[in-house]
């Protein structure tokens, strides 16, 4: 008997694009935390580029174990059927094009999949779910997500939902988070459910209700600096859940 074993799992990242300026051409950026958070959580990171092509797309992830689905600017809610806001500041056309068909083969496959931020509201529109476009208008009465000064990174109190991946994860209760969002899941798709909410009642991650199924949405930035020690722990669960889905192959002479 021939076995082969792998215990740091490749995981893919997708990298967020920036179009060309006066002063600069296009480029692509990933906050480097992304990186460290992987690696903290003994995956090994795998950036990949907005191929823009299935073809491409399933070649890549033929080749890592999970994939982590980074934050950014906003969706382009025409793309939903809702109607633009003058909030919106929307991603490139680029990242979205390419984006939508990654998460589509990352769903067809049931990866294990990680959507922090926009990376969430990708997922989630996927499966059929909805977004508020501005909280401060669509939910007046909800607690600041943001800081709109800049003055340094916002934190609130997250109630995570009993009897939940998410719920495992962090050790139940509530969590501290830093937040910066002003945008919220409406509604999950039928294949999801509220794994956390702010005190207000934002939505502020999701899960797959397959249990066999590593499909998680957070709304924070578990891979800043200002984020929680806690939150390597959502890491370390993404991470083992890859290594759990990549079986080692073996091989009967």
């Amino acid at each position: 008997m021939m076995m082969t074993q792998q215990t740091r799992p490749w995981i893919g990242i997708n990298l967020n694009v920036i179009p060309a300026s006066k002063h600069n051409g296009p480029h692509l950026r990933l906050n480097a935390g992304y990186v460290e958070a992987i690696l903290a959580a003994h995956g090994l990171p795998i950036l990949m580029p907005p191929y823009g092509k299935e073809a491409e797309i399933n070649a890549f992830l033929d080749r890592v174990d999970g994939f982590v689905l980074t934050a950014g600017l906003d969706l382009d809610p025409k793309r939903q059927g809702q109607p633009s806001h003058p909030s919106i500041q929307p991603m490139a056309e680029r990242r979205e094009e390419s984006d939508r068909l990654l998460v589509r083969r990352l769903l067809a496959r049931q990866m294990p999949v990680l959507g922090i931020g926009v990376g969430m509201h990708q997922l989630n529109a996927a499966l059929g779910g909805s977004l508020f476009l501005h909280l401060p208008e669509d939910q007046p009465r909800a607690m600041p997500h943001w800081d709109p000064s800049c003055s340094g990174p916002h934190r609130h109190a997250v109630l995570l939902e009993p009897n939940t991946r998410l719920d495992d994860i962090y050790g139940g209760g509530e969590i501290r988070v830093n937040s910066n969002h002003h945008q919220a899941v409406k509604q999950p798709g039928p294949k999801m459910r509220v794994s956390a909410l702010s005190p207000d009642g934002v939505v502020e991650a999701i899960e797959s209700v397959d249990p066999n199924w590593f499909c998680v949405g957070v709304q924070w930035q578990p891979e800043s600096e200002s984020a929680s020690a806690l939150d390597m722990q959502l890491f370390e669960g993404f991470v083992q859940a890859c290594i759990r889905q990549a079986q080692p192959l073996q091989l009967v002479a």
